[in-house]
C-alpha cells in the first residue's frame, strides 16, 4: 500500500520542532540549574520541592527492586551460615558419639581394674568381637587366641563375674561357652553355708542350681562363687546370688552382663601337681611271709598265711603275728 506523500510532508516539520524544543529545554534546564544566582538558587528548590514528591510513585519500583536485592543476598548469606552450622552440626554429634563410646570402653576398663582377684592369678583382656549365638546355643569370640597362650577351659570374666570358659581356640580367636548355655556345667560354692553345687545353664539368663545337698539352708540372696574342684576354674571367682523362682527351683542371678560384652578377661589357671613319688605317709612295701618262696607265688607247707592289718590281723613289734 502506498503512503500519502502529503503526510510525510507533515511529520518531518513537527518532528523537527519538537526536537528544537527539547532540545532548547534541556540547555535552558542546564544553563538555570548551572547558574549561581540567589534567586535562581530559590527557583531550584521551588522546583525540587514541587517535582520530587510527586516522583515517589515512579521511584517506588526501583527501591523496591533494591531492597529485593538487599534481602537476597542477605538470604544467601543465611543460607551459607546455616549450611556451615549444619556440618559443624555433624562433627559435633559425631565427636560426641566418639566421646561417649570412649566413656564407655574407660568405664567398663575400669570395672576391669577394679576387681579384686587373687593375686597369684594372670589374666589376658580381650575384646568381644562378635556374638556367635543362636537359640541354642549361647557363645561369643574373642580376639586372644593360642597366640596370646589361651587354653581350652579357661574360664573368662566380665569387669565384675563369671562369663564362661573357653570352649575352642584358633590362632588369633578363641569362643566362649558362655554360662546361660545348655551345655555350660560348672561347680559352685554357696557362700556363707559353704553349700556345693552345679551351676546348669538351660539357655536362660538365670542358669539352675542342681544337686544340692541341703536347699533348706540356702536362702535368696546368697552369694555364688566357684569351687575350683573342675580343676579349670580358679575357686573363689564371683557367679551372682540366689534366686528362688515361682516353682521353688533355686537359680542364679549372674553378676556379669550378659547384655553388654565387650571386653573379656581370660584367667590363667595354674596346672596341678603331679604325683611322681608314693610321699611320706605311704609306707614301705611288705616284706615276704615267713616260708615264701621268692618267684613262685607259693608258700612251703606247714607255714600258716601272714594277713594285713586291715584283713582282722595285728602285727607287734618286729613284725611278729600274734
Amino acid at each position: 500500500m502506498a503512503r500519502d506523500p502529503n503526510d510525510q510532508s507533515y511529520a518531518r516539520p513537527i518532528r523537527s520542532l519538537l526536537v528544537t524544543v527539547v532540545v532548547l529545554a534541556l540547555l535552558a534546564l542546564v544553563l538555570v540549574w548551572r547558574i549561581d544566582n540567589p534567586r535562581v538558587e530559590r527557583m531550584r528548590a521551588a522546583i525540587i520541592d514541587r517535582v520530587v514528591p510527586n516522583l515517589e510513585w515512579a521511584l517506588a519500583p526501583v527501591t523496591g527492586m533494591a531492597r529485593m536485592i538487599d534481602d537476597f543476598q542477605s538470604y544467601t548469606r543465611l543460607y551459607e551460615q546455616n549450611e556451615e552450622l549444619r556440618r559443624e552440626l555433624q562433627q559435633m554429634r559425631a565427636w560426641r558419639e566418639a566421646a561417649l563410646q570412649l566413656e564407655q570402653e574407660n568405664a567398663r576398663l575400669l570395672d576391669l581394674n577394679r576387681v579384686r582377684l587373687d593375686p597369684e592369678l594372670t589374666f589376658v583382656t580381650g575384646i568381644v568381637m562378635a556374638d556367635a549365638g543362636s537359640p541354642f546355643r549361647r557363645s561369643v569370640l574373642i580376639n586372644v587366641g593360642a597366640r596370646d597362650g589361651i587354653l581350652d577351659g579357661w574360664a573368662t570374666m566380665d569387669g565384675l563375674g563369671v562369663v564362661g570358659r573357653i570352649s575352642g581356640v584358633g590362632d588369633q580367636t578363641s569362643r566362649v561357652l558362655l554360662l546361660t548355655d545348655a551345655n555350660s556345667r560348672i561347680p559352685v560354692t554357696i557362700q556363707p553355708s559353704g553349700q556345693q553345687a552345679l551351676l546348669m545353664g538351660d539357655n536362660t539368663q538365670a542358669p539352675m542350681l542342681d544337686f544340692i545337698e541341703a536347699p533348706e539352708d540356702i536362702s535368696a540372696g546368697d552369694r555364688i562363687v566357684t569351687s575350683g574342684d573342675d580343676g579349670l576354674f580358679p575357686p573363689g571367682l564371683l557367679v551372682g546370688q540366689v534366686v528362688e523362682t515361682t516353682d521353688r527351683m533355686l537359680r542364679a542371678r549372674l553378676a556379669a552382663d550378659m547384655a553388654r560384652l565387650n571386653f573379656l578377661r581370660v584367667m590363667r589357671s595354674h596346672p596341678g601337681t603331679t604325683l611322681a613319688d608314693p610321699g611320706a605317709l605311704i609306707g614301705p612295701p611288705w616284706p615276704p611271709p615267713e616260708g615264701f618262696v621268692q618267684g613262685s607265688g607259693q608258700r612251703r607247707p606247714g607255714v600258716a598265711p601272714i594277713t594285713r592289718p586291715e584283713q582282722g590281723g595285728d602285727l607287734s613289734q618286729g613284725g611278729v603275728l600274734r
